[in-house]
């Protein structure tokens, strides 16, 4: 019975010092000595100044993505004029839109409808959505793919998003 104690308390004490320098940063002896290495090997008058090794896990957070809060309310997104071609019995629109809210879109979503001459509706595309939040910036290319109708004549888009409606503005140019 002594022994199980003597053991759990040695567990006990590993499992403290380990959560005690969690917060530390780990340091190798091979990592202290090579700055003191390089300074004794290089010659005091040399051009071109040593190299210093980057920091461990600089690397790991540039690589992480960055969260950005979604927009609530009204986002706003600017598009290129949309290109409506022909492919068999199919219209496929596309456009290319760009995040120009402070905050990410979440939950965008861009739905086609078709009309005819007197303006009543025809057809409408199957809902364009992209999964991820759209980020300040980002770039993206909504495809519509709407059956051919001969009674086409007008379209109309409606963009909205998980947390509310979005402005767009017609763009010349995306930068």
């Amino acid at each position: 019975m002594t022994l199980h104690r003597m053991l759990a308390s040695a567990c006990a004490l590993l499992l403290a010092a380990v959560v005690g320098c969690a917060d530390q940063p780990a340091t190798d002896a091979t990592e202290t000595a090579q700055p003191e290495a390089a300074a004794a090997t290089s010659a005091p008058d040399a051009a071109a100044p040593a190299a210093e090794p980057a920091a461990p896990g600089v690397e790991a957070a540039e690589a992480r993505p960055q969260l950005i809060a979604p927009v609530r309310g009204e986002a706003e997104l600017g598009y290129l004029r949309p290109v409506s071609r022909r492919k068999g019995g199919m219209v496929i629109t596309t456009i290319t839109v760009k995040n120009l809210s402070k905050g990410a879109i979440a939950g965008l979503k861009v739905d086609e409808f078709w009309y005819d001459k007197a303006g009543e509706p025809v057809t409408g595309a199957q809902s364009f959505r992209w999964r991820k939040p759209l980020q300040p910036g980002e770039v993206i290319d909504v495809v519509l793919e709407v059956p051919t109708n001969p009674n086409m004549n007008s379209n109309t888009y409606k963009f909205e998003h998980a947390n509310g409606t979005i402005k767009t503005t017609l763009l010349a140019s995306i930068e």
